[in-house]
């Protein structure tokens, strides 16, 4: 059996080697850490998160949790590593990012399916079947052998990572532990503000100083850097990371004007991550922007914000629902450089283009999902947008199909949308594991 190559050890890659590698197919996984860094990863690990620690919601009322469900379902390795890496975060699926990305090395480096090589690939195999998942800070020799082969410029957006506070150095007599709607209970730190509290922040945060990045073009609206929401109105961020709904000050017995919430970023509650505060300010201006924020007036900081480029192809000129490219049915794409955006998504790329990589390995047919699940919706926007002015996005339920009843309550179509994909992914499953499968257990 021919080995498959998978280019790019972050989620999507190690998604994909592994669906590969479970189907008894050989995969050589190539990861150009830790011999050629990147701008914002700080070890060799696999699967390192950099932006955030949360992968959203795992509630099955929403689409986010309707997509991990189906990965569950479909034998999902990050999906495994991340419910045993778990820390509270409300309905939010959050992990311990060490302990995530050390679960994930060690499968992988225990497969003996697997032969994890540890150099850059500077160019696209023209040979074999090949897994392109190199992620959004592909270097800049395969981005333009990508560039070459797709035969248009790649496309650019920037992305920013959150700050992250020490939890001791966190002034808990004006902070409070809640959750939305007390959903999760305790599992975040908020930062309330008044009105002139918030005023006074809202003003420093629009007048702070950027750092200075000259090829900028444009922002994921999905992860905007936060001085670029505030400065699209006052209220823009009470609207959005800053919201107050669903919260009580314990203290007032009242809802703040504005709440900054904070997120456990490991499992031994040492480390939190300001929710939402992706940036690309000086960080000599975020330490005193960030301690105007009530409770956070003496806080450290294991990382600040910053900024950093995101490649992503016009994959709907480039890519089957599949995930293979049009032009060569033996070359996938998969996670970020596909036109997804989010971990998860990323992961689900991964996931699918691993198990149709597995199938082309044994001449087989590659299998499309259903349209009716939040995999098969995902990759059903990714190969059939409109291809002028393409923008990655995250799962939704407004990419899937309508139901064919009509249910005026959006509770009730969002929960029957849910239960039509998992009824759908089982069927999906079954056909995705009628090859031989070995089974493969995580240590």
């Amino acid at each position: 059996m021919p080995h498959v190559t998978v280019i790019g050890g972050g989620l999507a890659g190690v998604e994909a080697a592994w669906q590969i590698a479970k189907r008894d197919a050989p995969v050589d996984l190539f990861e150009m850490r830790p011999h050629r860094p990147t701008p914002v990863h700080r070890t060799d690990q696999l699967a390192e998160l950099v932006c955030s620690n949360s992968l959203r919601s795992d509630r099955l009322e929403t689409a986010h949790g309707v997509l991990k469900e189906e990965m569950r379902r479909l034998d999902s390795l990050v999906m495994q590593a991340a419910d045993r890496a778990r820390v509270p975060a409300g309905s939010a699926l959050a992990v311990d990012r060490n302990l995530f990305a050390s679960h994930l090395t060690e499968a992988i480096t225990r497969s003996p399916k697997i032969t994890l090589r540890r150099e850059e690939v500077p160019s696209i195999p023209e040979e074999g079947i090949v897994v392109v998942a190199s992620g959004p800070l592909t270097s800049e020799a395969l981005t333009e052998s990508i560039t070459r082969f797709t035969g248009k410029q790649s496309l650019y957006f920037y992305d920013a990572l959150s700050p992250v506070v020490e939890a001791e150095s966190i002034d808990m007599t004006k902070a409070f532990r809640a959750s939305r709607y007390g959903k999760g209970g305790d599992d975040y730190i908020n930062c309330p503000m008044n009105e002139e509290e918030y005023q006074r922040f809202h003003e420093t945060l629009v007048s702070a100083a950027s750092v200075d990045l000259h090829d900028i073009d444009k922002f994921f609206e999905g992860c905007l850097p936060i001085e670029v929401m505030a400065r699209r109105g006052y209220d823009t961020l009470r609207f959005g990371p800053l919201k107050p709904v669903g919260l009580v000050d314990p203290r007032t017995e009242k809802r703040p004007f504005a709440v900054v919430q904070l997120r456990q970023d490991d499992l031994a509650a040492s480390l939190y991550n300001i929710v939402g505060f992706q940036n690309q300010l000086k960080w000599g201006e975020q330490r005193n922007l960030l301690r105007m924020i009530p409770g956070l007036e003496n806080a450290e900081f294991s990382r600040f914000g910053m900024i950093h480029r995101n490649t992503y192809i016009n994959s709907p000129a480039v890519l089957r629902s599949t995930f293979q490219t049009r032009q060569r049915a033996d070359l996938f794409f998969a996670g970020q450089i596909s036109g997804v955006e989010g971990y998860t998504e990323s992961a689900a790329s991964g996931l699918l283009a691993g198990i149709n990589a597995a199938r082309l390995s044994r001449e087989l047919t590659p299998l499309t999902a259903p349209r009716t699940t939040a995999l098969g919706s995902l990759a059903f926007y990714i190969s059939h947008s409109n291809t002028e002015n393409y923008q990655p996005t995250n799962i939704a339920f407004g990419l899937f199909p309508p139901l064919e009843t009509h249910l005026r309550k959006k509770s009730e179509r969002k929960r029957e949308l849910g239960r039509r994909a998992l009824n759908d992914i089982d069927d999906f499953a079954a056909s995705a594991n009628s090859v031989t499968i070995t089974k493969e257990t995580p240590h």
